[in-house]
């Protein structure tokens, strides 16, 4: 039986010399391996109450889509700045080569729902870290965080941890 590390491409030297980019393009393109993903990320939440899930951008659209239609609950995307119609709310997050700010629609999260958050790969956890502040200055509460992939060597899982936030990933690679 195949694993979800099976349906993932890796392409040497993209974006810059040295990386090792692990491409979930594949895993989604498979009828397959993206239900063994979904099926795979839902399964520590069984029986628990989540009101939301939100999907940071952009692979996370896909996969919070797909997995707050499975729970029968409503999807939220925490997108770049300037993409989100309507009044939003912004969080700046530093990147290896400077800044960024994501947003949310700021009627997005009622105080008090409790949110799984959800995106392809942990890095550096700057994202996700931005997409927890958001949520919660709205009153949510994060139930935990899912990703396909967790790079623990870049210290995304140690930061998010280090905010009291449950990690669950699918698979991990080692080094860039």
């Amino acid at each position: 039986m195949k694993t979800v590390q099976d349906y993932i491409r890796t392409i040497v030297d993209f974006p810059h010399e040295g990386i090792m980019f692990r491409d979930v393009t594949t895993l989604f393109a498979d009828p397959r391996g993206f239900r063994i993903a979904i099926d795979q990320m839902l399964h520590p939440y069984a029986g628990l109450q989540i009101d939301k899930v939100v999907g940071l951008e952009a692979r996370g659209f896909i996969l919070g889509g797909a997995i707050a239609h499975q729970l029968s609950k409503g999807f939220v995307p925490i997108r770049k700045k300037g993409k989100l119609p309507g009044k939003t709310i912004s969080e700046a997050y530093t990147l290896e080569y400077g800044e960024a700010i994501v947003e949310i629609h700021d009627d997005a999260i009622q105080p008090g729902e409790k949110v799984l958050v959800v995106d392809d790969l942990l890095a550096t956890g700057g994202t996700a870290e931005a997409g927890i502040k958001l949520i919660e200055r709205l009153g949510g509460e994060i139930i935990s965080t899912s990703f396909i992939i967790d790079l623990p060597d870049l210290g995304g899982r140690a930061r998010l941890e280090a905010m009291g936030v449950e990690v669950n990933a699918l698979c991990a690679y080692e080094g860039l």
